[in-house]
């Protein structure tokens, strides 16, 4: 199989990944396997609705185990030393003033498996997280967007 793409993930990342790994494993499939055995026992599988939708749901539930496999053997999980470097790296929560809307903003720099811009948590490969890794405290950083371009300052890094 050829090299497949690091995932970058946070140590809290990393662990949530596992314990959903492993609630599926355990749980979701013994759940998945008795509503086949019970849909089974209701006789003529050609037209059981509720052993087509167990069936289903089994493979979905088998499908995110092997993702869920996928990423954590090939997670590259960020270190302490890497989120006190004084620069913005992956796992830093990073303060900005927003030049635009004058107001403040935080965001957290992710990995892509771990982005959810809605709570704050950015990928480290969109064009903001792109933007701020690497630049330290007090720096301007401009990011292109499709209205034109976005200037932030880095007011802190924790």
């Amino acid at each position: 199989m050829a090299d497949e793409k690091k995932i970058v993930l946070t140590s809290e990342g990393y662990q949530k990944t596992q314990e959903e790994l492993e609630y599926l494993k355990v749980v979701r499939r013994k759940e998945v396997a008795q509503k086949i055995k019970e849909a089974r026992s209701q006789g003529d599988l050609s037209e059981n609705a509720e052993y087509d939708a167990a069936k289903e749901e089994q493979a979905e539930i088998e499908a995110r185990i092997v993702q869920l496999d996928n990423m954590l053997r090939n997670a590259e999980v960020i270190t302490e030393d890497e989120l006190h470097s004084g620069h913005v790296s992956l796992g830093n929560t990073v303060v900005l003033f927003d030049e635009e809307f004058q107001e403040e903003v935080t965001y957290t720099i992710v990995g892509s498996a771990e982005a959810d811009p809605a709570n704050g948590r950015i990928s480290n490969e969109s064009p903001l997280g792109l933007a701020l890794i690497g630049h330290i405290m007090g720096d301007i950083v401009e990011v292109e967007a499709p209205d034109g371009t976005i200037t932030f300052k880095i007011l802190g890094i924790e």
